[in-house]
């Protein structure tokens, strides 16, 4: 199964409710990830607040062309989960916590 965004909220800072194709939902802190060019203007909480779920990609995008792959936003979501299949499947993934 591919991972997939299905519904994203602004809640604070760089905080985002998110929920998943395969049922979890959660909060993903998002400030650890905003490195580069793309992401310099949404260093500003307002511009990081205008992001949308977009269909076609099934992700988090922002006006101004920046998005990021859901299996980065999942892992910033359950990166403390004890889950040991969760955590393994992070490994998999590159992720480590």
């Amino acid at each position: 199964m591919f991972l997939h965004v299905t519904q994203a909220t602004h809640l604070e800072d760089y905080k985002i409710a998110v929920s998943f194709n395969d049922g979890k939902k959660g909060i993903a802190d998002l400030s650890d990830v905003l490195k580069g060019p793309v992401f310099e203007s949404l260093k500003d909480v307002s511009e990081f607040s205008r992001f949308r779920v977009d269909e076609e990609l099934e992700t988090v995008v922002w006006p101004n062309g920046a998005d990021l792959a859901p299996e980065s936003i999942y892992f910033q979501a359950f990166k403390d989960d004890a889950d040991s299949a969760l955590q393994a499947r992070f490994r998999k993934w590159g992720y480590t916590t």
